[in-house]
């Protein structure tokens, strides 16, 4: 079978951002009913490319060449929606009503809804729907998972793999691209190099390609060594300048320094656990959580230990950063208690990247006080060097915030999340417009971290990768917890979230009413099993002991702060020191007793 002319095809294109080579050289070739995804680092000028591939920007050099009459559809990374309703939106680019109102209907949204005060994701299904509407040749999707619940995303999966025409993807879900690609374009170096396989081969390829280059740097390295070598002891020898030789070595040297320009910066993540929180993290009982009428959380009871990574999934509005702040205290449980664990340090990196104002720099972010240094888990560092660290440059430092794209604002979150010790992480939604690279760091950062972690999130492969534990929201109020990540979730919860009442994964079919629950079979009255007189007793000592060491632990580690003191009095010095060590020894002991006596309550009250 004879190969098929692509839909569109980049030949040696070249492109200049300012000062910068955005792309030097690239081709690119997009086949007929193809999902490709393109992938690359924040900044590489994925977003660009797709841009040239319509049309919408020129190259400064190369050619584009396309067949006559395709029809494009793009989702940018950040839609606009305009228009009265949603329906105006969908058919502003000459799609059919009906199409667009199925479309609509298909992704969860109303055609008749307005187009104000929609949410991230809303915004994103409105978008989705639209371009479908408009029946392309290809589809270019930057992005489409970002403020996506599960539900929704793997809709959309569906709807690209039954879909008649191609796609170019950009997107750093991995779940999402190894289920509906079929081709991979990797922007790397200012340039695409191309691989015929979905992307659940992209990792091994990529990882081969690499080591190859490094292989061919190195050699390039040893060569100008060399050359060097000769070249210099030749004018010793002869006294005159072999200037063909000196070309040829002037010319090996700039190979280098282009070759050197484009190696990747690496991402330096760190993280400091802090002082030891207790043993306890949380204890949830009978949780309960109502906004009027809706019931958002049914009663739910759990338990977060030191060290447990604990991720949260459910749909848009099920309540996920409800069940969090109710977890960290911050707000009030309807019905039921939470009890916090003792010498808790907690940072929360809010989805919603509040307190980054678009008119404040980077440098403003970075330093709120003012001055050129941040503290970065306890030292002082300079606001440029930590920058750096974030692969931010210099230049960047003085830009408003409203100039970085997506990535960007979440690097700085992560920066600004990172700089101080925390025993607890809480993330709620970290994955969002962060390339693979970045993933893969904050991955390992948070397998190695000896903290608590909760993780929110909709990126499956992410929760695979890290959560020891899974709790599932259905927006019903029913919660259900489960060891492992998502897939352990899935196997072990069928059809839990998928009769979930999802804001974003289409409209709620009507179910049948549920047959009436039998009539309880009469049994005698059984007195329930409790704790005895001595174990109650121990138990409320217990409790009123782990909220009292706490105190006393901080008091002494405010003597130990003053640096004056071993040198002022040595003995009293470590009397506190040996004072320190058995609060906090006493405070863990306290703590296992209480959580066997209070695993030994919940079982005999069954």
């Amino acid at each position: 079978m004879a190969p098929r002319p692509p839909l569109v095809a980049l030949k040696d294109v070249r492109l200049q951002d300012g000062q910068r080579p955005l792309f030097d050289g690239v081709d690119l070739a997009i086949e007929p009913r193809t999902r490709s995804c393109l992938v690359g680092r924040n900044g590489a000028g994925k977003s660009t490319l797709m841009k040239v591939v319509m049309g919408l920007i020129e190259p400064d050099s190369g050619t584009r060449s396309m067949q006559s009459s395709v029809r494009f559809a793009y989702v940018p990374q950040e839609p606009v929606i305009a228009g009265d309703t949603l329906l105006d939106y969908a058919t502003s680019n000459e799609a059919e009503p009906w199409t667009a109102e199925a479309w609509l209907t298909t992704f969860g949204m109303d055609p008749a809804k307005s187009t104000r005060g929609l949410s991230g994701g809303e915004i994103r299904r409105a978008a989705l729907a639209k371009a479908f509407a408009e029946e392309p040749d290809l589809l270019l999707l930057d992005e489409p998972t970002n403020h996506m619940d599960i539900l929704a995303i793997e809709l959309l999966e569906t709807e690209i793999i039954s879909a008649r025409c191609a796609a170019l993807i950009v997107s750093h879900d991995r779940a999402f691209l190894n289920r509906v690609t079929q081709s991979c374009h990797w922007l790397e170096g200012r340039k695409v190099r191309t691989l015929n396989k979905g992307f659940d081969a992209f990792d091994e390829w990529a990882a081969k390609t690499m080591e190859e280059e490094a292989i061919s740097f190195q050699k390039l390295t040893k060569t100008i060594e060399r050359e060097t070598a000769t070249f210099y002891s030749s004018i010793t020898a002869r006294r005159s300048r072999n200037e063909g030789r000196a070309r040829s070595l002037d010319a090996l040297r700039a190979e280098r320094a282009e070759q050197a320009k484009d190696r990747p910066r690496e991402l330096n993540l760190g993280v400091d656990s802090g002082s030891t929180s207790g043993k306890l993290v949380a204890d949830l009982k009978g949780v309960t959580k109502a906004f009027g009428d809706r019931v958002v959380i049914k009663p739910f009871t759990s338990r977060i230990l030191r060290g447990d990574r604990l991720a949260i999934v459910g749909p848009n509005g099920a309540g996920k950063t409800t069940l969090v702040k109710i977890m960290l205290g911050e707000l009030e449980p309807t019905d039921g208690t939470v009890k916090l664990g003792a010498s808790l340090e907690t940072v929360y990196l809010d989805q919603s990247r509040e307190g980054l104002r678009s008119d404040m720099t980077l440098w403003d972010a970075l330093t709120p006080g003012g001055g050129d240094s941040i503290i970065v888990r306890g030292i002082s560092k300079h606001v440029a060097a930590y920058a750096k660290d974030f692969l931010f440059t210099e230049a960047q430092l003085r830009q408003p915030i409203s100039t970085l794209s997506g990535g960007e604002r979440n690097r700085l979150l992560l920066a600004l999340a990172l700089a101080k010790p925390a025993n607890m992480l809480v993330l709620d939604e970290p994955t969002n417009d962060l390339d693979m690279d970045t993933l893969d760091k904050l991955e390992e950062l948070l397998e190695a971290y000896d903290g608590t972690l909760i993780l929110v999130s909709h990126d499956r492969d992410f929760v695979n990768r890290l959560a020891t534990s899974t709790i599932g929201m259905n927006g019903r109020g029913d919660i259900v917890e489960t060891p492992g990540g998502w897939n352990d979730f899935i196997r072990q919860n069928p059809g839990f979230l998928r009769d979930s009442v999802s804001s974003d994964a289409g409209t709620a079919k009507p179910k049948a009413e549920a047959a009436p629950a039998p009539a309880p079979v009469a049994t005698a009255p059984t007195k329930a099993a409790k704790l005895s007189f001595k174990d109650t007793h121990r138990l409320k000592e217990l409790d009123a002991l782990i909220h009292a060491l706490p105190a006393d632990i901080a008091a002494h580690e405010a003597r130990l702060a003053d640096v004056n003191f071993y040198s002022r009095d040595p003995a009293g010095f470590a009397s506190t020191m040996k004072a320190l060590d058995a609060a906090r020894a006493r405070l863990e002991a306290a703590e296992e007793e209480w959580l066997e006596l209070e695993s030994k309550r919940e079982a005999l009250a069954g």
